[in-house]
């Protein structure tokens, strides 16, 4: 904290030596002086130069006041940390005609060990360069004890699928020349990951929990130029990707597994584990992008992609314990693995499409996509198994090839045609067609589907003269056959959207979304239906001077069923699920009157968000708050808040949890 205010007390200084401008030169010698100003003229008044540093800075501390239930509920809830924060900062420094920049900007928002920071840099000179970059870090935690646990009912709270982990997501991007027709571009992003969680080790007939540890990381490199003509614009890129994956699975200590009874007078358990994987990849990558206006009445667009990456897979694990072969019947207790193997993914993507204007009342939009992968892959399997007192069996020893094929294309055209000049009326058509041949498996052959989706698209806007506009869309959509169980099938989809402007400090806006899709194939019978309904008032009375109130309501319901293979007796099963609903948000804020010192008038904040819903897995959020922002002085405020997180199960009354958090804190602003 002490360094980052030592940073925003330089950057005044930093500033005004940016936009500093040189003196003349002086000359040598004056010939004449220049003649006094009179006495009684009073001098020119030199204008206040404009401050080269603007933005704000929000940082302070905060306490969670944790009053019980699940703590790791809360952490896969919410997972807020207490300790020294900076909330938020938006910096930025105006230079014109500096020598390294004319605009630097820095925003970072939520810093001091929250799950999820973000930090942002840009600099810009005119003519010269444009040079941005972003930092993101996600912290993902879950550990609900409800899911993934066989022994929930026995009161054991563990969770055999949890994480802990953390992602980081970052881009540098340098363009040359912005502004000009031809901008030559740099970039390199980087995809990382890394933590631990329990995930299980599966083997015939029991599966064991065991610790997770994830590393993997993604570099991307990319460059390229831009070419912006007067009626067309074209990108050119290429780039290359780096893949690196070394997760590993492990435990060492006696584990009994998922299994409570002896298989056939003996019991299975696991001692040692290690299972290790080492996935290198690497991909080249070529992009074109090219859009015109040929003519006042035509835009046309386009895009291509083609991508060839490679993975080379090794993969060795261990185990030791007492484990069971069904087929043939094989007790052993000990097992080793080592695999190795290659794959192929040749990718092209393209998209086009057009946007032509006859009339002037009618706009006709067409656009088709092609999405064609073939994946091609190579592996071989070694595989020990060593019984109690004998000699080791090498019972598998494998070479496969294997290939996956997928296609998938997209036509759709749209029509607009105002009716009047506040109504709009749209039709059109979107055709999905495609064909896959999925590899066999231990228990399938070889699988070859077909894509064939008709959708029938029609919509209409309304508007008056500022006080009410109201949208409408439809999709029906009809399919021979789908790649997904849970894909669109036979479905359809409403949107509808309203916004009422009364006055101009009083407005209202509600929203409508129907989903129902249907999937009757044989052995799925897919079923979803999905509602919301959304209500939504916003009261600014003086333009917010005075006060402002935003309150939302929403009402959904959710429905789905589908029936599936369990995995371990590869029975018919059914799922199924029901939801519904209740949401609120409403935020007030308010300016307190009679403020002493006579200067800005304190504000306060107050209001909260509401969750409750039946059903499957019926569930209870509370959330109210309250801020109070007192000035100080004209640029600094002391912000307080106050926040309530209150969860709830009535079915799984020990994932609940309850707590205050307080936070303090000064805005510094100018």
């Amino acid at each position: 904290m002490r360094i980052l205010l030592a940073i925003l007390m330089c950057l005044p200084l930093c500033a005004q030596e940016a936009a500093k401008p040189q003196e003349p030169a002086k000359p040598e010698e004056t010939k004449e002086a220049a003649p006094a100003a009179p006495q009684d003229q009073p001098a020119a008044e030199t204008p206040a130069a404009e401050s080269a540093v603007s933005g704000s800075i929000d940082f302070g501390y905060r306490w969670v006041d944790f009053r019980g239930g699940h703590f790791n509920t809360y952490r896969s809830v919410v997972n807020l940390g207490e300790g020294p924060k900076l909330f938020g900062s938006d910096i930025t420094i105006q230079g014109p005609g500096g020598r390294l920049f004319d605009r630097l900007t820095v925003s970072a928002n939520n810093w001091g060990g929250d799950p999820y920071n973000t930090l942002r840099i840009g600099a810009r000179k005119t003519g010269v360069y444009d040079f941005s970059a972003d930092y993101r870090n996600i912290a993902y935690y879950n550990f609900l004890p409800s899911f993934a646990n066989p022994f929930r009912d026995a009161g054991l709270l563990v969770n055999q699928r949890s994480y802990d982990i953390q992602r980081r997501v970052s881009e540098i991007r340098l363009d040359l020349r912005p502004g000009k027709r031809v901008i030559p571009f740099l970039a390199y992003g980087r995809n990382s990951n890394f933590g631990t969680g329990i995930t299980t080790l599966v083997a015939s007939s029991n599966e064991y929990p065991i610790t997770n540890r994830i590393r993997d990381h993604l570099d991307n490199y990319r460059g390229g130029v831009r070419l912006e003509m007067a009626r067309w614009h074209v990108t050119l890129e290429q780039g290359g990707t780096l893949l690196k994956d070394d997760q590993q699975v492990f435990t060492s200590g006696f584990n009994a597994g998922n299994r409570p009874n002896p298989l056939l007078g003996q019991t299975l358990f696991l001692t040692d584990a290690l299972q290790a994987y080492g996935v290198r990849g690497n991909s080249i990558y070529s992009r074109g992008v090219v859009t015109a206006n040929p003519f006042t009445w035509l835009n046309v667009f386009g895009q291509f992609l083609y991508s060839l990456p490679e993975t080379d897979v090794h993969f060795t694990q261990n185990n030791a314990g007492q484990f069971v072969q069904l087929n043939p019947l094989l007790f052993f207790t000990a097992q080793q693995d080592i695999f190795s193997g290659l794959a192929r993914m040749p990718r092209t993507s393209a998209t086009a499409g057009t946007e032509l204007r006859p009339f002037t009342r009618l706009r006709i939009l067409q656009s088709w996509m092609t999405d064609r992968l073939h994946t091609s892959s190579f592996g071989t399997l070694n595989q020990q198994l060593f019984p109690a007192g004998g000699a080791a069996i090498t019972p598998l020893t494998a070479s496969d090839g294997q290939r996956l094929v997928m296609n998938y294309n997209q036509h759709q055209v749209d029509a607009f045609y105002d009716l009047t000049r506040r109504i709009t009326l749209r039709g059109g058509h979107r055709y999905v067609w495609g064909d896959s041949v999925v590899p066999a498996s231990s228990l399938t052959t070889e699988e070859r589907s077909k894509l064939r989706r008709h959708v029938a698209l029609a919509g209409a806007a309304f508007r008056t003269g500022g006080k009410l506009s109201a949208n409408f869309d439809f999709e029906g959509g009809t399919s021979e056959n789908s790649y997904f169980r849970t894909s669109l099938d036979d479905y359809q989809l409403i949107r509808a959207r309203a916004r009422y402007q009364a006055i101009a400090s009083l407005g209202f806006s509600a929203n409508f979304t129907y989903l129902n899709n249907d999937k009757p194939t044989p052995g799925i019978n897919y079923g979803l239906l999905s509602r919301s309904n959304t209500f939504s008032v916003f009261w600014t009375p003086g333009g917010g001077q005075r006060m402002s109130v935003l309150a939302e309501y929403s009402r959904s319901s959710m429905r789905s069923d589908i029936f599936y293979l369990a995995p371990q007796d590869l029975v018919p099963e059914g799922s199924f699920y029901r939801e519904n609903a209740h949401t609120a948000n409403a935020l007030a804020e308010l300016p307190l009157p009679g403020y002493l010192t006579g200067g800005p008038a304190p504000k306060l904040s107050f209001g909260g968000s509401l969750f409750r819903s039946t059903g499957s897995r019926p569930t209870r959020f509370w959330q109210p708050m309250g801020r109070l922002a007192l000035p100080l002085h004209r640029n600094v405020a002391l912000v307080t808040e106050w926040r309530w997180y209150g969860f709830g199960q009535p079915f799984w009354q020990f994932e609940t949890f309850r707590t205050h958090m307080f936070s303090t804190g000064l805005r510094i602003s100018r």
